[in-house]
């Protein structure tokens, strides 16, 4: 009788690691650290390509961490995070652990190749693959919203592998 809690909270936990597909590792110092302005606009009515605003109770006005990037890019039609991008999410997770009343809204992205449905859940995939690795090293569940653009708001206009590498990202935007 006294094993049965035990397994339960080995199970919980096993699940909520999950299993990861590739080690993370930490970048060299000075990659992926330039700093991106992503403003938005628009309160939308949670139509596809609008931006929403976060809600507004208990939320504090918050900003990014200074020198970091704010877009992590993704593989073809992947939702795993690459190694080069730990230290970029290590340092949301720190900023956000140590600000509660900061939100962030992660947007997912997609280039413009599969069916409007797929992109949509890719672009899902990915900003709940951000959203558990900063949820792992310190972020709160209530700072992080997530919603998928899929293909619908290119960063780069194109159909060239150039254009398709840029578009392939997860946005981090903090709250207003």
């Amino acid at each position: 009788m006294r094993l049965l809690p035990a397994l339960l909270i080995v199970a919980v936990a096993a699940g909520l690691a999950g299993c990861p597909k590739k080690p993370t590792t930490v970048p060299d110092a000075g990659e992926a650290t330039a700093s991106q302005d992503h403003s938005t606009t628009g309160t939308g009515d949670g139509r596809v390509g609008e931006a929403r605003d976060l809600p507004a109770e208990g939320a504090a006005v918050g900003a990014a961490p200074a020198g970091v990037a704010t877009i992590i890019y993704f593989d073809f039609d992947r939702s795993d995070i690459r190694p080069e991008f730990a230290g970029l999410i290590s340092a949301h997770a720190r900023h956000l652990a140590g600000a509660a009343g900061t939100r962030v809204r992660l947007e997912g992205h997609t280039d413009e190749r599969g069916s409007r449905e797929y992109n949509i859940a890719l672009g899902e995939r990915r900003a709940q693959a951000v959203r558990r690795a900063l949820m792992l090293q310190g972020a709160a569940d209530n700072q992080l919203t997530t919603v998928s653009y899929g293909e619908e708001r290119p960063a780069v206009e194109g159909s060239d592998e150039a254009a398709y590498e840029r578009n392939r990202r997860v946005e981090i935007v903090y709250g207003r």
